[in-house]
């Protein structure tokens, strides 16, 4: 008995003494070996696999695009699961402290260098993974420090340190399956941001060799599929997509394997055309792919494209857009290429403005197409806006010759027109659904058919839009609310029991007149109609301004020379006296020449016309140095010149400035070249000339700084201050306390990265500091009720994103322009009730269009962007 005593003591005994981190004996490392990888590391490891399954959960794969190699690290995401680094870096760290002599120390190092990296403090991770090529024993850590160093080096865009690391890796024997896995994965991520297609591919290659896990193969060999698809290499695209589908890949994955694999699939005859059609019908009826249909109508617009079947693929694009999918990307991409056959095909601006308004909302601004299509709609934009322009004010100023009765007889006719297309609209979706004969079935039980419902009422919408019409009419547009309506309201309950079809029904009706609640009264048609001549005079000033614009921008930016010429001619015969004649004789020049026709007749009249214009200066001289080298040389004799007007040298000056303008026409420097010339005039000619000159100069000048100048000028020769100065200047005086608050104003003003686009689509957005965001969960939930209640027609999006570590931001989108924003938040402010949700929070939601949120989005601060909105909207 006393012997099992002893051999319990024993055994304690060495247990305590194992436990000293300091003595190196084999109990004492075994112990502490043991203790280190089943519990420190163990639960440090499990922690950042955890992060990085959040990370691989949270992105959306966009089988549009050339699949990532590795998966985004969304910030939000990080944030979302730091308490999981924290916990991680507690574990490595301890494990460090108390198991010192554990051969799982650097292990544990390298655990706390990947938290590093995710949490971008790449710094201190660099410095990690430094540490351990330097002093590991491990020959595999440090092959796999080396590779996690390279990663950082490449997203860092560090060339150097990246060929560098690469090189010595090349020259490491007894590299591991495990990690050569890795580095050739992130050799493919370093040729892939090169740009380097062929690179990417090859080192794709080789990582499928070494990948262990048959998913991640599977994905490997999916990227390369879709890169040698790129390359125009079908069969081994082909071959690639079969093998992706090994490794029981995730459905969406296989589907698109499969999908694409009929793209590069050889069609040699009439008969596999059939087939690949038969293919995707196949695909569209399988009750699997119900969130995927979007996706197989947007292939199928492809093919048919490619088929030169234009009508069917615009007809399947706009079927796909209605498709509810699992990816909004989709959506994007759908209305990207209708936009896209309106531009080329139609030349139809204004459809693909609208076009990728739609588009534009379903990317995010991280998402490769997003920039592209951001500076493709703002030309777009500003092509809309001065075609509206000039359709809606020639109209009116057509209207405003009638006579009164004349003016109501239109009016009449066009609300006519409007209430028959809601009602032939109306007719169009009753035949449409007539056709289902399933519907005969389900009410032949209730004594009804289809074909009865041309007599029962409810049956025949458009009998309901005529009637809705008529009560109208006779009642004016009031919301339908009789005792059976305001009854059914004590009983909110009811609605509970309501079935699809009734739902549906509802939804319908309230389509409906909602439709009908557009058409504007005639009263509203009359009072648009200007009625003095200081209302038309404003419109003709704009149409000037939307002529000339608008052929300016079909030349440059949508290099179409006939529409071009057909707008700015009209300009010059319709405003013949306007200042921007001489730049849009040059523009009919460069248009007239670039089609063959008759140039010269341009040139002739800027010579004669304007013989000191820059525009005549650069048609005399065509083969004169431009860009860069013409602004530096510009810029060297405008100093000269301005040094010689300093000495009173004004001839020679003059001379000066005119062999500048000749030799280099069309700078950056033009503007201000001119002004000196003017200045000139000033010393040299006479007063009417000077103030002519001036007077021309300020309107056909752009640049602010200049025209302000030059109206100074004006000023000090004549002594007369125009209307507006004059209210500015007695602003100015109020005091001396509101002259420094103006001052600061215009100062900010004039460095704000924002810009005023009233007309721009605009967004809503609701912003929460992170701790009240976390709170908020239900907030997206309640904002889509409010939307149900309030806009159900208006197919708004909501969604929410952390703008910076302070602010997480929910957005309502899309609105057509600043105004319809404004209506909603109007209606928010009034009528949006969440729990979580305070008066102040309410009060500080904003406005903001796309291009400025872009903005928002880069720079991240929300109170600079807080302080342009109060200016602006407020």
């Amino acid at each position: 008995m006393k012997t099992h005593y002893y051999g319990f003591f024993l055994f304690f005994l060495l247990f305590f003494s194992a436990c000293s981190s300091e003595k190196n004996t084999f109990t004492n490392r075994m112990y502490h070996n043991t203790t280190s990888r089943y519990n420190a590391y163990y639960l440090s490891n499990l922690k950042i696999q955890e992060l990085e399954q959040s990370i691989k959960k949270s992105h959306k794969e966009d089988y549009s695009q050339v699949l990532p190699i590795f998966y985004p690290i969304d910030s939000a995401v990080i944030e979302e699961n730091e308490e999981l680094l924290k916990e991680a870096r507690a574990f490595s760290s301890k494990a460090i402290d108390w198991h010192r002599i554990s051969k799982w120390v650097d292990d544990n190092y390298f655990l706390i260098g990947m938290v590093e990296f995710y949490k971008a403090d790449f710094d201190d991770a660099i410095n990690t993974f430094k540490y351990l090529n330097v002093n590991s024993k491990d020959r595999n850590l440090r092959h796999r420090s080396l590779i996690q160093l390279m990663r950082i080096f490449i997203d860092l865009k560090q060339h150097d340190d990246v060929v560098y690391v690469i090189d010595y890796l090349s020259k490491e024997q007894k590299i591991s399956s495990e990690n050569r896995f890795l580095l050739f994965q992130t050799l493919g991520h370093y040729y892939h941001l090169q740009g380097d297609v062929e690179g990417k591919i090859g080192a794709l290659d080789r990582a499928a060799g070494y990948a262990k896990d048959k998913k991640e193969k599977s994905r490997i060999n999916f990227i390369l599929a879709q890169l040698y698809q790129g390359e125009g290499l079908d069969a081994l695209a082909y071959n690639f997509y079969q093998e992706s589908l090994k490794g029981n890949p995730p459905y969406e994955r296989s589907f698109y394997a499969q999908l694409y694999s009929q793209q590069v699939a050889e069609l040699d005859k009439s008969k596999d055309i059939k087939k690949v059609r038969a293919y995707y019908d196949d695909l569209y009826k399988n009750s699997k792919n119900k969130d995927l249909r979007d996706v197989i109508l947007y292939e199928k617009a492809l093919f048919e494209l490619k088929q030169d079947e234009r009508e069917e693929g615009v007809n399947l694009l706009k079927r796909a857009a209605k498709e509810e999918g699992s990816n909004p990307i989709q959506k994007g991409y759908i209305y990207k290429k209708l936009a896209e056959i309106s531009l080329e095909d139609d030349k139809n601006y204004r459809m693909a403005k609208y076009y990728l308004d739609s588009a534009l909302m379903s990317f995010r601004p991280i998402d490769p197409a997003y920039d592209q299509i951001n500076r493709q709609k703002g030309i777009l934009d500003e092509y809309v806006t001065h075609f509206e322009t000039i359709t809606t004010n020639d109209s009116l100023i057509s209207l405003s010759k009638l006579s009164p009765e004349q003016q109501e007889l239109v009016a009449q006719n066009f609300i006519k027109a409007e209430e028959d297309r809601l009602i032939q609209l109306a007719a169009a979706k009753e035949k449409a659904k007539s056709n289902n004969k399933m519907f005969d079935n389900l009410l032949a039980f209730s004594g009804r058919s289809s074909g009865s419902g041309e007599s029962f009422y409810f049956d025949n919408p458009a009998a309901m839009q005529q009637g809705t019409i008529d009560f109208a009419r006779n009642w004016g547009n009031r919301p339908l609310e009789d005792n059976w309506r305001l009854s059914s309201q004590s009983f909110s309950t009811s609605s509970m029991n309501q079935t699809e079809e009734e739902l549906a029904y509802e939804e319908e009706e309230n389509d409906e007149e909602s439709q009908f609640s557009q058409i504007p009264s005639k009263e509203e048609l009359l009072s648009a109609i200007p009625k003095s001549d200081e209302d038309i005079n404003r419109l003709n000033g704009e149409l000037e301004v939307a002529y000339f614009e608008l052929g300016k921008l079909l030349f440059f930016d949508f290099k179409e020379p006939e529409f071009s010429i057909e707008n700015l001619e009209t300009l010059i015969t319709t405003f013949p006296n306007t200042n921007k004649k001489p730049e849009a004789y040059y523009i009919l020049h460069l248009a007239q020449k670039e089609r063959g026709g008759n140039f010269e007749l341009y040139s002739q009249r800027l010579n004669r016309e304007f013989p000191e214009s820059p525009f005549t200066y650069s048609v005399n001289n065509p083969t004169k140095i431009s860009g860069n080298q013409a602004y530096l040389a510009s810029s060297n004799n405008y100093k000269k010149a301005y040094e010689l007007y300093q000495a009173r040298d004004y001839t020679k000056a003059r001379g000066l400035l005119r062999n500048t303008l000749e030799e280099y026409p069309l700078t950056r420097n033009t503007d201000k070249i001119m002004l000196l010339d003017v200045m000139i005039s000033g010393k040299i000619d006479d007063r009417e000339r000077y103030q002519s000159r001036l007077e021309n100069y300020i309107q056909s000048t752009e640049d602010a700084d200049l025209t302000k100048m030059a109206r100074n000028m004006l000023i000090a020769l004549t002594g007369e201050i125009p209307k507006e100065e004059a209210t500015e200047n007695q602003d100015e005086n109020v005091g001396d306390e509101n002259e420094s608050v103006a001052k600061d104003e215009s100062e900010e003003a004039s460095v704000s990265p924002y810009k005023e686009n009233p007309n721009q689509t605009h967004i809503f957005v609701i912003v929460l500091d992170a701790e009240k965001a976390k709170e908020a969960k239900g907030l997206l939930a309640d904002l889509e009720t409010f939307h149900k209640a309030n806009f159900a027609n208006a197919r708004l999006r909501t969604g929410n994103m952390n703008l910076n570590r302070e602010n997480a931001i929910y957005i309502v989108s899309p609105f057509n322009n600043g105004e319809k924003a404004t209506d909603y938040r109007k209606k928010f402010m009034e009528a949006f009730e969440y729990s979580s949700l305070s008066e102040q929070d309410k009060n500080n939601t904003l406005l903001i269009s796309i291009e400025n949120f872009q903005e928002l989005n880069k720079l991240k601060d929300i109170e600079e962007y807080r302080n342009f909105y109060k200016k602006t909207y407020k």
